[in-house]
């Protein structure tokens, strides 16, 4: 019978996804080490992942027209638990580059290096370079298995060094109070040496350039309702103004997912909203041009479904609909996203799908920028492949 820690291990790891804590539930897959080696694996202590995923991509934008094979991941994955305390988790970008960041001397491509300790069954702690505990589904999936990501999480720098504190009052619900850095640069590296609003205002790092972040994880009906609330700030910056006086800048974020889970059927809707005052997206900044944007809000609403439609096939449909907005103009930019795929899976102790995948993105402008609606679509013929070395 399994103890009430390793009962609870194992419910909280099926709450997640690929991106927080430890991970999320890996499936019952052989490694490539039992099967081709007859290795007998008698411990949990070393788990060696590669996510791999792989496509022909046709792309249209206007009138261009495009193809090329992709690489769309390539992640080297190490994790694993010491009895009912101890537990590690490793993850790699094998394409992004090495190089040091001068804030918390991690590199851009170690996406988690993490060493987390349970004290018993209710209480458990998690420190190094970590995703940060946001909320919603979407964020919190595999980054594998996106085909295109929001354009807010898209822009969106989450993989930071901090510490998160685990509560479990009961095995169906998680609290966390997620503290990590708000950069993984110096704020001259983030955001330039002489930074400045649009305003005119000079920006300068804050004091505590840190985040923090209040998760709940719930688990109802035996799994078939799930939710991912969040809601935290970054501190990013003071502004000064022409009479000396320094204002700081907070970004304020609340992310709402909720998901249902039926034997043949999922399917989840997320809010996101940025309040940010400094534009840490920058996405309304690169559209206005100039000196950095402030008070901007950002709205994301998406909504994907998951039917597993005859054995070993599933249908994937996916909508996104996302407003950009500053002071000045309310609607600066309206995004769509519409995105289909069917995946095949041809084993059932392997972690391996073919896709065939539809991507497409819309977009319109506020009249006062003067900028044409366009569109942009993209057909993917691919395989994913979370392989399980050992």
């Amino acid at each position: 019978m399994l103890s009430a820690v390793a009962a609870l291990m194992a419910v909280a790891a099926f709450a997640q996804g690929g991106n927080t804590g430890d991970g999320g539930y890996d499936g019952d897959y052989k490694s490539l080490a039992e099967r081709l080696l007859k290795l007998e694996k008698k411990t949990d202590g070393f788990n060696l992942y590669l996510n791999y995923g792989a496509s022909y991509q046709e792309s249209i934008s206007g009138k261009d027209i495009s193809g090329a094979f992709r690489a769309k991941q390539l992640r080297l994955e190490i994790k694993g638990t010491f009895g009912n305390h101890l537990s590690y988790r490793f993850r790699h970008r094998l394409n992004k580059s090495n190089a040091a960041m001068s804030e918390e001397n991690f590199a851009k491509a170690t996406d988690i290096m993490l060493v987390g300790w349970r004290f018993n069954d209710k209480f458990a702690i998690q420190a190094g370079k970590m995703c940060q505990w946001w909320g919603g589904f979407e964020f919190d999936e595999n980054p594998m298995y996106i085909y295109q990501y929001s354009d807010l999480l898209d822009n969106m720098d989450n993989f930071l060094a901090g510490v998160a504190f685990i509560y479990n009052p009961v095995p169906s619900q998680e609290f966390v109070v997620n503290i990590t850095n708000a950069y993984s640069g110096t704020f001259a590296n983030e955001y330039g040496a002489h930074a400045k609003t649009a305003a005119g205002e000079s920006l300068s790092a804050a004091a505590h350039p840190l985040s923090y972040i209040l998760n709940w994880n719930g688990s109802f009906l035996g799994g078939m309702l799930k939710t991912r609330w969040s809601a935290g700030t970054y501190i990013q910056a003071d502004k000064e103004a022409a009479d000396g006086t320094k204002t700081l800048l907070t970004d304020k974020l609340i992310y709402l997912g909720q998901s249902l889970n039926f034997d043949k059927f999922q399917i989840y809707f997320d809010y996101m909203g940025n309040f940010e005052g400094l534009d840490r997206m920058r996405i309304a900044t690169g559209m206005l041009g100039g000196d950095y944007q402030t008070d901007v809000h950002y709205n994301s609403f998406i909504t994907k479904a998951n039917w597993q439609f005859a054995p070993g096939f599933n249908l994937m449909g996916k909508f996104m609909y996302e407003t950009t907005s500053t002071p000045q103009m309310k609607d600066l930019r309206t995004a769509l996203g519409y995105i289909g795929s069917l995946e095949y899976y041809p084993m059932k102790d392997q972690d391996l799908r073919f896709f065939l995948a539809y991507v497409g993105r819309s977009y319109k402008f506020s009249s006062a920028l003067a900028m044409p609606a366009y569109s942009a679509h993209r057909i993917e013929l691919g395989l994913m492949y979370r392989i399980k070395c050992y």
